[in-house]
């Protein structure tokens, strides 16, 4: 019988190994959100001079716009990401009637009753001054974007703006406010389910294991980011909840393995016990996880990029949920008991 739990201390290391650095870079700051959480606006274009990202931010910047991100993409197309453009439809100011310095303001403006006599002022009346010419106000017209184009390929050659989409930073603020709450709600309701059904020790390793599996999709995106500015986009939070489910899921068919062993092995070593299990349920937990493994790697190689985000997302929780069931969860389950039988020893 091969010995798992046994080597314990080799797992908690390969574990360590692939989390840490994640955690480093995620306080380095290389989480990169895509708009959907800072807002602005964002466009894919390719103009005819195919000029450089660099070129192309250093316009905008002298153009007025505060932190524009130009990024490269295939076949010489750029995307554009500026700050919110035309996003709340503007306000037409009311037309005014021009007024002499001497006329009341309350007064309304009566129409002339006829074409001739407004042509023949009267002549005892003394001829109003003429209003100087005002300039008028500044009014948005909602064709900022429209203008910016104009501008870009007047400076670059012509190119058609695609995926033109603008968001708030309310909403986006409102985004990570609710994908914390999802996520935070998510594993509270999972850790009291797991102390009513198994107790404090199985629920406490089953959360850790849990929080091993976020990091590591965490602190891979932070890499990403930090050496190729990859984006994280709101299905991210989605591929998160899904990887929590599925890990904790796997976990739970170990769980009630070792505690159905328990009763029909009593007296015998509580490692030996948790050992068996994992061997009785790996086959299950491996034939499981590439079911789900292979149809998520033909969509990241062939899918649409759009969905890439949920698809790696996905791919590197469901590896991770899968290793941590078998080799984190129940291996704190027996360090636990073991430095709690120590400690009754001494």
């Amino acid at each position: 019988m091969y010995d798992i739990v046994g080597k314990r201390k080799l797992w908690f290391a390969i574990s360590a190994f692939l989390t840490l650095p994640g955690l480093l870079f995620i306080f380095l700051g290389g989480l990169r959100p895509s708009i959907d959480f800072t807002g602005g606006t964002e466009w894919e274009v390719r103009y005819a001079e195919e000029p450089t990202a660099g070129e192309v931010e250093a316009y905008l910047v002298d153009a007025g716009y505060d932190d524009p991100q130009v990024t490269a993409l295939d076949d010489g197309y750029l995307r554009i990401r500026t700050e919110p453009i035309d996003l709340i439809p503007p306000e037409t100011a009311a037309p005014s009637v021009a007024q002499s310095p001497s006329a009341d303001p309350d007064a309304s403006v009566e129409p002339s009753a006829s074409p001739d006599a407004s042509a023949a002022p009267s002549a005892s009346a003394e001829p109003s001054p003429t209003p100087e010419p005002t300039e008028a106000p500044v009014v948005a017209t909602g064709t900022e974007f429209a203008e910016l184009q104009d501008d870009l390929q007047a400076e670059f050659g012509a190119g058609e703006p695609q995926l033109v989409r603008t968001i708030g930073p309310i909403i986006g603020a409102d985004l990570i406010r609710s994908s914390i709450i999802l996520i935070v709600v998510g594993e509270l309701f999972i850790l009291a389910y797991l102390w009513m059904r198994f107790g404090f020790r199985f629920g406490t390793a089953a959360i850790a294991a849990l929080l091993h599996d976020v990091i590591l999709v965490v602190g891979v995106f932070a890499m990403l980011g930090y050496f190729f500015n990859f984006e994280f986009d709101a299905l991210f939070v989605t591929a998160l909840l899904t990887v929590i489910g599925f890990s904790v899921h796997d976990t739970i068919v170990v769980f009630d393995r070792i505690r159905e062993n328990r009763v029909r092995h009593t007296g015998e070593p509580f490692g030996a016990i948790v050992n068996h299990s994992i061997l009785q349920t790996l086959g299950r937990s491996i034939i499981t996880s590439l079911t789900v493994v292979v149809p998520l790697a033909a969509l990241l190689l062939l899918g649409p990029p759009t969905i890439t985000t949920f698809t790696l997302a996905l791919l590197i929780g469901i590896l991770a949920g899968t290793y941590s069931s078998i080799f984190n969860a129940s291996q704190i389950l027996v360090e636990w008991d073991a430095r709690s039988a120590a400690g009754r020893a001494r």
